[in-house]
């Protein structure tokens, strides 16, 4: 086994494969075989490291240095310079490698931007070994929560007392408590009983999960097959965004992989429990990202909400008892099971334990993936790891949780990001996507452009969400236009809150949060649009 002095990581996400990460990678390997030195630098691709619209990026280990917008011309100075000579490429664009442990991301001068320190458990091993090798994920300690319950004989009834006393909430959106939702499911009547991982990340502004998948995708296997042997499933299926090619593609060789080496499909680890997991990829509707209309999908149905009661984890896939979690929810499984609820309790707040995985767009000098503490302040999250406003522009708000989310003001920059904080708010966490948006933003075009998302993707199913959507749309689009009249604003509220109430699924539902935080943080722009049109 050779024993290399330098490791090179080249993470592959959609960014950066189309950035040209692969022929980056064979030059490099190419001119490493010219100078001998294959046998001392290791090359070796890894998951996404959260760092978005900076090209390739070459990491180096031990030296933990971080190499940004990458070319193939660039590669052979930075095998001369930096993997001979030990010294940084000058001219090339670089940023350290901060470790990632509590005691260094607890520093007030931790270096600003996505390469500081952050506390993964989710992300944990997804930029730091390569994601289609499942040599390196069990190295790495992948299935060791798998491992521990069947080596250990650990009941389904204890694991999800685990999962209880881990206090997990669901990271999709509504937070429910992830051991209450499997206690049900296993409870419920009937002895065929399903999984389903919703990976259809439709909210606007939202890649974790997909990152996630490329960067781990034997995390989900893993957890899945946890969550099935704790509810009595016998098989399973990931319903996936089918333009996630590059998760796909990865989830099928782990599936591959983990069903090889015992650890899917018939008898487990010679446990007697077998499993069986399949990819089902959607079609595009923002809608099935609503868990019962993404069952409707999966049993080869228009993609419409049921009407609920009765809930999936008594009437779901096939009328049969199911469980649906995300992506993220089912990514902190392992390593609860692996180390314990107490552990996984001393990460976050006491009601919102564990992490947080956001994604920060919009006007910040370091749009990404970052995952921090449940609890962390807003103003952490855009100025410590999303670098502050673009441009040094000043802050005017941040929508957070996508499209179906809440405008949150200067005011409340210094919130804190977690369910029961920003409930006490008038806000969301939401899928935990942080839009940021400086000074010269309109907040009547955001509203504008989030009516129009939504009266496109409703389903048409129920009158209140069919019909609001457009007639939302209309006012917004007058008040845009100069045309607004006295009275559209609380008819434009009135709308959506009758929607709220009265709406079949979330997709109508949602549409109030936008629209009354945009109304009650920012009146004074759309009241300022109508005076104008009011004018003679």
């Amino acid at each position: 086994m050779s024993v290399y002095r330098t490791h090179v990581l080249l993470p592959v996400d959609e960014g950066t494969a189309q950035a040209g990460v692969f022929e980056v990678k064979r030059r490099l390997e190419k001119e490493l075989k010219a100078r001998k030195l294959q046998d001392e630098i290791k090359v070796l691709e890894s998951g996404s490291v959260g760092i978005v619209g900076k090209g390739v990026i070459l990491a180096v280990y031990p030296d933990r240095m971080y190499y940004f917008n990458v070319s193939e011309d660039d590669v052979v100075r930075i095998i001369e310079e930096h993997l001979l000579k030990g010294r940084v490429v000058a001219g090339l664009n670089h940023a350290p490698i901060a470790a990632a442990t509590a005691a260094t991301a607890a520093k007030k001068d931790a270096k600003v931007g996505l390469t500081r320190e952050q506390r993964r458990v989710v992300l944990d091993k997804a930029w730091t070994v390569d994601p289609e090798s499942i040599d390196e994920v069990i190295a790495a300690g992948g299935y060791k929560g798998l491992e521990k319950i069947f080596t250990e004989k650990i009941t389904p009834e204890a694991v999800i007392e685990e999962i209880k006393n881990s206090g997990l909430r669901g990271r999709g959106g509504a937070g429910f408590p992830t051991g209450m939702k499997w206690e049900f499911t296993r409870k419920a009547s009937g002895t065929e009983k399903y999984v389903i991982c919703n990976a259809d990340e439709g909210e606007p502004g939202t890649f974790k999960d997909r990152l996630i998948l490329e960067g781990d995708p034997h995390r989900l296997i893993e957890a899945m097959t946890i969550a099935a042997y704790a509810i009595g499933a016998g098989r399973g299926f990931i319903y996936i965004r089918g333009e996630y090619e590059l998760s796909i593609e990865r989830l099928r060789k782990a599936i591959a992989q983990a069903n090889e080496y015992g650890l899917l499909g018939k008898n487990i680890l010679e446990s007697g429990f077998s499993f069986m997991l399949e990819i089902r990829k959607g079609a595009g509707a923002y809608v099935c990202g609503e868990e019962t209309a993404l069952i409707e999908s999966l049993e080869g149905k228009r993609g419409n909400p049921r009407v609920k009661p009765p809930y999936p984890v008594t009437n779901g896939l096939w009328q049969k008892p199911t469980a649906v979690n995300n992506v993220e929810t089912l990514a902190n499984i392992p390593a609860i099971i692996s180390n314990g609820a107490g552990w996984f309790r001393k990460i976050g707040t006491d009601k919102c334990p564990g992490t947080k995985v956001f994604t920060i767009l919009g006007h910040v000098e370091y749009p990404g993936l970052v995952e921090t503490e449940m609890g962390t302040p807003l103003r952490e999250i855009i100025f410590g790891y999303g670098g502050g406003i673009k441009g040094g522009k000043k802050f005017k708000a941040a929508l957070l949780g996508g499209a179906a989310g809440v405008f949150l003001p200067e005011k409340l920059l210094d919130v804190k990001m977690d369910y029961e904080s920003l409930k006490e708010n008038k806000a969301v966490l939401g899928s935990g996507a942080v839009l940021v948006m400086d000074e010269g933003t309109s907040i009547v075009d955001m509203l504008f452009s989030i009516a129009k998302f939504f009266a496109h993707e409703s389903c048409g199913q129920c009158v209140p969400c069919r019909v609001g959507t457009h007639q939302i749309l209309d006012i917004i689009y007058r008040v845009r236009q100069g045309r607004g009249r006295e009275g559209d604003l609380e008819t434009m509220l009135g709308l959506a809150e009758a929607m709220f109430r009265s709406s079949l699924c979330p997709l109508g539902q949602s549409l109030v949060m936008p629209v009354k935080s945009a109304l009650e943080n920012f009146k004074e722009e759309f009241t300022l649009a109508i005076s104008h049109a009011e004018k003679p």
